[in-house]
């Protein structure tokens, strides 16, 4: 199996939680796997897509690939609601201190039932 390709012959590297666009549409790398040789992304919307090191170089190389600022409310594929710019969900499943959801607690469950 050869080794995916060195991240120095690119014109532009992929770094996970920065922005990019193709075509028109803004996206986030989220993962970037250096031993598969692939790069996972988010776009604003909430779609994935994992490219391969391959397809990556070819389209920066094209200059189909830029880089981008965040949109500006880049919460969007989050659920976030933007007027209180907090999670969706019940106030008392949100947790400010670690800065998202938790876990209901495990009031009202019978462990002999």
């Amino acid at each position: 199996m050869a080794k995916p390709p060195k991240l120095e012959a690119l014109r532009l590297q992929p770094i996970v939680g920065e922005w990019y666009r193709n075509k028109s549409d803004p996206f986030e790398v989220i993962v970037y796997d250096e031993d598969d040789g692939t790069i996972e992304v988010q776009y604003f919307d909430g779609t994935l897509e994992e490219f391969d090191i391959d397809d990556w170089r070819a389209q920066s190389t094209e200059g189909a690939l830029q880089s981008s600022e965040a949109p500006e409310d880049f919460h969007g594929a989050y659920d976030y609601d933007s007027e209180e710019d907090e999670p969706i969900g019940r106030a008392d499943d949100y947790d400010s201190a670690s800065g998202g959801l938790r876990a209901s607690g495990l009031d009202g469950l019978d462990l002999f039932e």
